[in-house]
């Protein structure tokens, strides 16, 4: 039987029983975030350093 596995915010670990998220792609790896942490992938990507593989290479813009 497969597993399934619980999605959630890369922010803020809220699952999508608690809030709705976004799916995005990078590098070929599927992100959620939610809707409240937008700002963040857009304004402050460099807070995810360590939450997504190659965000040091993010520039805000």
């Amino acid at each position: 039987m497969e597993e399934k596995k619980e999605l959630k915010c890369l922010v803020c670990d809220k699952s999508e029983q608690e809030v709705p998220l976004i799916m995005l792609t990078y590098k070929g790896n599927e992100l959620r975030i939610c809707p409240q942490h937008m700002p963040v992938l857009i304004h402050n990507p460099h807070q995810l350093i360590g939450k997504v593989d190659g965000a040091d290479e993010f520039v805000a813009g």
